[in-house]
């Protein structure tokens, strides 16, 4: 295990992580109090998604060309643009012009988010410690590695949420992101000067015909990852932030708060998932379908009033720890089906497919919630999960692992 790079890698991470989270707070309870509607607020990130998509389809072939440290710091410099951009946005424009300009500010800030992410995923391949003669990535380390990345990712990200509520409060719109600008910088800085060697850089040159020429297996996992992530957003984008803050009378920090502990625990889950659930499309399937139970029991729940509340608060935490489970074994098993050489490709396509679930969900969580409330995001969240378990039937029953109480404790 390279040690020193996967911490270095995961710093940037996290940095990262911790002002995207803030600045998606920030950016919905400011426009939100400013009287944008749900739909506005939906249409203030669709860029961001947008962006996102385009951004890990060029981004896996790009790295793959030039190399993964490359892209990482591409992603954090971007991001210190994005924030300062937003920082310099003036009270006195015009709805029209203020929503133009934070879209376009959004888009950036997409751009950043999915460089980062797509390398230092794809990182993790290249880290984990291999075997064999071969020298292929140990799938039991690999699953175990991926999912402490990504799940304290995701913690941090729901730390970033309280974070943006309280600076909301606290600083205003404008000096909490000067503050998160600077403080994203200095991770920028420190990656520059510690992170050593390439990685993920391709002994062959990946033509531009290869971004869409991928196996049966990649399709069929990257088009579940769609369904998947989009029946998250669908209710957690704009739907529930703004239920709390209208319905329910939640302060800025209360709503943060609860997004923030959501997202923490959803983190923690799926950090721990590899020590009770093996890595296959078994466990993909299994959990996947527990997932459509849930969904449905919530929507159900708040669509005939029994309970609303704590269907929703309570519902939805059980939705976020098996939500994680199954967003752990699906990030394990887009590693273990592609190999080395082409894993910024190959991952690249997959979080570009993440993302348009992510652009879908969040245009039907502000458009559902105008036109039906809550219960329909909810029912909506319902179907596109049932999506996502038909097509992990697809998936080929190999790149197994075993979970990770069993591997080695070395790394």
């Amino acid at each position: 295990m390279d040690a020193r790079n996967y911490a270095i890698v995961t710093a940037a991470y996290w940095g990262f992580t911790l002002t995207d989270g803030a600045l998606r707070m920030l950016v919905l309870l400011h426009f939100h109090a400013l009287g944008y509607s749900p739909l506005q607020l939906a249409f203030l990130f669709l860029l961001y998604e947008f962006c996102g998509i385009v951004t890990n389809l060029f981004g896996g072939w790009i790295g793959s060309r030039v190399g993964l440290k490359f892209t990482l710091f591409a992603g954090l410099a971007t991001q210190v643009v994005a924030l300062t951009m937003l920082s310099l946005m003036q009270p006195g424009w015009a709805a029209a012009v203020s929503v133009a300009y934070v879209m376009a500010a959004q888009a950036l800030s997409g751009v950043a988010k999915d460089l980062t992410k797509m390398s230092s995923k794809s990182a993790v391949k290249l880290l984990v410690p291999k075997q064999g003669r071969n020298g292929t990535a140990d799938s039991r380390a690999l699953f175990k590695w991926v999912a402490v990345l990504t799940g304290s990712k995701n913690a941090l990200k729901g730390a970033g949420f309280f974070l943006g509520g309280v600076l909301l409060g606290w600083l205003g719109f404008t000096t909490a992101l000067w503050a998160m600008a600077g403080g994203l910088l200095l991770v920028l800085l420190a990656g520059l000067i510690f992170l050593k060697g390439d990685l993920g850089k391709s002994k062959h040159k990946a033509k531009f015909t290869q971004l869409f020429a991928k196996s049966p297996e990649i399709n069929a996992l990257s088009a579940a990852r769609f369904f998947l992530f989009a029946s998250r957003d669908i209710w957690f984008v704009v739907g529930l932030p703004v239920f709390l803050r209208s319905a329910m009378g939640w302060s800025f920090a209360g709503v943060g708060g609860f997004m923030a502990a959501w997202v923490i625990g959803y983190g923690i889950v799926q950090a721990c998932a590899p020590g009770f659930v093996h890595g296959n499309a078994r466990s993909a399937l299994a959990w996947g379908s527990l997932l459509v139970v849930v969904t449905t029991a919530i929507a159900a729940a708040v669509q005939f009033d029994f309970y609303p509340e704590v269907a929703i608060l309570g519902g939805l935490a059980v939705f976020g720890a098996v939500f994680a489970v199954n967003s752990a074994v699906h990030s394990y098993l887009i590693l273990a089906y592609t190999d080395e050489d082409k894993v910024a490709l190959n991952v690249g396509f997959y979080y570009m497919a993440n993302a348009c679930g992510r652009l879908v969900g969040t245009l039907l969580s502000g458009l559902l919630y105008v036109l039906a409330g809550l219960p329909a995001c909810l029912w909506a969240s319902a179907i596109f999960v049932l999506a996502a378990v038909l097509l992990t039937l697809r998936l080929p029953r190999r790149a197994e692992a075993h979970p990770a109480a069993a591997a080695p404790s070395e790394g």
